[in-house]
């Protein structure tokens, strides 16, 4: 009768292990899913934070919300640094009165984000109003416990199939 009952509490000693380890195990599974979810929503707020800058031309925001090493590229080719890039909006040069922003997706990897989305926009570049519709790419980083944008890829969406 010892014998067994000498078993039982090993056994059940062993089984407690496996649980609290298994419990530490879980813990840092959720941990990493909530600060990879707390970053996401950093960066989402990021990317609203710089649409409206960007309709509103708002330079400080601008200045805060790019990183100093700005690569900021164009559909058609053109790749802006960061002066430029703020010089263009706050002149007016290039206007944006709306922007609508689509099917983003955001992936955090350490310090750095890639979030794609659709970019609808109206625009009134040097007084002239047009429209323009653009599948997006950019790179954040994370700076001084912000997040700022690091690069941008316009490309014109494929023409629709028939």
């Amino acid at each position: 009768m010892m014998y067994f009952r000498i078993i039982v509490h090993q056994h059940l000693t062993i089984m407690y292990r496996k649980s609290i380890i298994l419990l530490f195990i879980v813990t840092i599974f959720v941990n990493a899913i909530m600060a990879q979810s707390k970053d996401e929503k950093a960066v989402a707020t990021a990317v609203e934070t710089l649409r409206k800058a960007m309709i509103d031309a708002d330079q400080k925001t601008l200045e805060s919300i790019t990183a100093e090493q700005l690569s900021y590229g164009h559909s058609g080719g053109n790749v802006e640094d960061k002066k430029t890039f703020i010089s263009a909006l706050t002149s007016g040069k290039s206007d944006f009165v709306t922007i609508e922003l689509t099917d983003q997706t955001i992936s955090v990897s350490g310090e750095t984000a890639i979030v794609r989305h659709k970019l609808n926009a109206t625009t009134n570049d040097n007084g002239k109003p047009g429209t323009v519709a653009l599948s997006i790419m950019t790179v954040w980083q994370k700076q001084r416990h912000h997040w700022v944008l690091l690069a941008r890829q316009a490309v014109k969406p494929p023409p629709a199939k028939s």
